[in-house]
């Protein structure tokens, strides 16, 4: 190999070598350190506002929120997907402006088909 070409590969080198040599430091000195503090029951006991917890950690959540949490996300996605088409886009513009649009447009129509099958099967009522 080129003495120029490993010189462009140095700064990956080194970044590998911080990328394994860090948390393999961090998690080697978690261990010789933790093996000199004291454990005890009461530090092994979860602390939450000062009061000793008493019960269950969390309630059961209806699955109804956890639908309407993936179509947010899913619907949030797809509409972000709409900047780096602007941008790739803009240049192309001027030579085929109606396929850009008519792309667009097509795009757009089955997300609206997708968010009208999700309001008719009742994806977004809460009480129900």
């Amino acid at each position: 190999m080129d003495q120029s070409q490993f010189s462009q590969y140095l700064a990956v080198l080194m970044l590998f070598v911080l990328a394994v040599a860090a948390p393999g430091g961090m998690i080697v000195l978690s261990h010789l350190l933790g093996k000199r503090g004291q454990r005890s029951a009461i530090k092994d006991t979860a602390y939450e506002c000062g009061m000793i917890p008493v019960g269950q950690g969390g309630s059961r959540l209806s699955v109804r929120f956890y639908l309407v949490a993936m179509l947010f996300i899913l619907f949030d996605i797809e509409v972000v997907f709409l900047y780096p088409w602007a941008v790739v886009y803009r240049d192309m513009l001027r030579e085929h402006a109606n396929l850009i649009l008519g792309s667009m447009l097509s795009f757009l129509g089955i997300l609206f088909v997708g968010y009208l099958y999700a309001l008719k099967k009742g994806a977004f009522d809460w009480k129900a």
